[in-house]
């Protein structure tokens, strides 16, 4: 075990901010596994800060002081990528003027970092393999079988898995790659760290920009950490830095944050969706609030066309009205005002009303927030729990139409 101030110091070394335990065990398994010579696989979402533990493991290897590349195997198209990494001769293909040394060829001895190794191609892989396996590679257009020494590791955030079964992906390769295999946990599973990474972002941008640091209420800290944050630490750095560009305040409440916050529809308004629309899927919590708001304002066209064939029906304009089309449910209007003692006439007078305008869909969406909002005493968390979307959501709904 690394002692905790060790851990520290490391953190300090590599701008790591945090501390959960899913990451404290991954920089213990990147120092423990940084003397060897196998290889690594690093996993995680987008944005996690996967990159940092290649960089953890060569520095504290004994090749440290040999070259450490990074490869963005997604970057690099099909057509070069093995050049790239093997090298290739001269004449071996259209514009190869010169013979070239590859990543592997240059970084002998030291680390490669291949990032999204997930994106390699399929031929591609099989040359990987091979130098993982005994240390050979030909160069592009050679016979040459040229030897290296050098330490890989690999970070993907594929599912590796899936990709075999489809067959993106080599099933020997990925035994070969994950030899030790160190999962970077997302954003949102470190939720204590994210408001200390939040004001780590700030601080540096104010720093950099010589603006003043801003700060956020309890209540936008709170904000904060419910968040997805499907970007991870990227996409929470995009957040600190915008709300630094553009704010003026330099305290930021929920209402504020709520602004510069990405929409979450899948974790937020599952309740909204009938079963009717389970084979759909939706981009946004406005798109699902809509799709209701639609259907409701359906339903109320059918039931006052119901009940104007009734009351047609009931001063004998209409001699017979299918019962088909007349729901079970309206049917049962004058069926039930049978049992009172007034007459039916009134009732059908009452009933009587003239065609509303139609609302647009803002209209209703803001009709809809109000009517909740006063059931509820204005109380937000309770009404965004109705209306089934996040409190943050509410906020920016209730700011956008005035509602405050």
């Amino acid at each position: 075990m690394i002692a905790s101030n060790d851990i520290q110091t490391i953190k300090n070394k590599f701008g790591i901010i945090g501390n959960a335990p899913q990451l404290l065990h991954a920089i213990q398994i990147a120092v423990q596994v940084a003397n060897t010579d196998l290889s690594v696989l690093v996993t995680g979402e987008s944005g996690a800060g996967k990159e940092n533990f290649p960089k953890i493991i060569h520095q504290y290897s004994t090749r440290k002081h040999n070259k450490y590349m990074v490869v963005n195997c997604g970057a690099i198209p099909e057509g070069t990528i093995d050049s790239e990494l093997f090298g290739h001769e001269k004449g071996s293909f259209t514009g190869a003027l010169t013979d070239r040394k590859g990543y592997f060829e240059v970084a002998d001895g030291g680390t490669i970092f291949l990032d999204e190794v997930g994106e390699l191609p399929l031929s591609t892989q099989a040359r990987l393999l091979r130098v993982l396996e005994v240390g050979e590679f030909i160069k592009v257009g050679s016979s040459q079988v040229l030897k290296t020494n050098v330490r890989v590791i690999a970070a993907t955030n594929r599912n590796l898995p899936q990709a075999i079964k489809e067959g993106k992906f080599r099933e020997d390769l990925y035994y070969r790659l994950n030899t030790i295999h160190i999962k970077v946990p997302p954003l949102r599973e470190r939720v204590n760290d994210i408001v200390p990474l939040f004001t780590k972002f700030t601080t540096e941008y104010a720093e950099k920009n010589r603006r003043p640091v801003i700060s956020l209420t309890a209540d936008a800290q709170k904000l904060l950490r419910k968040c997805y944050w499907r970007g991870n630490i990227r996409e929470l750095k995009n957040v600190a830095e915008r709300l630094s560009a553009i704010e003026t305040e330099n305290i930021i409440d929920a209402t504020t944050l709520s602004l510069y916050l990405p929409d979450q529809a899948e974790s937020t308004l599952p309740q909204l969706v009938s079963k009717q629309d389970e084979g759909k899927t939706f981009s946004s919590e406005r798109e699902i609030l809509y799709t209701v708001l639609f259907d409701m304002k359906k339903d109320m066209d059918e039931l006052k066309k119901t009940v104007k064939l009734l009351m047609e029906q009931q001063k004998g304009n209409i001699s017979n009205v299918s019962s088909s089309v007349i729901s079970n449910e309206t049917a049962l209007l004058p069926m039930a005002h049978a049992h009172s003692n007034e007459p039916t006439e009134d009732f059908i007078e009452v009933q009587e009303y003239d065609e509303e305008p139609t609302l647009s869909v803002e209209e209703m969406e803001k009709k809809l927030i109000k009517e909740t909002l006063e059931k509820h005493n204005g109380k937000r968390n309770i009404a965004a729990k109705d209306l089934g979307i996040s409190e943050r959501t509410l906020y920016r709904k209730i700011k956008t139409y005035g509602l405050e």
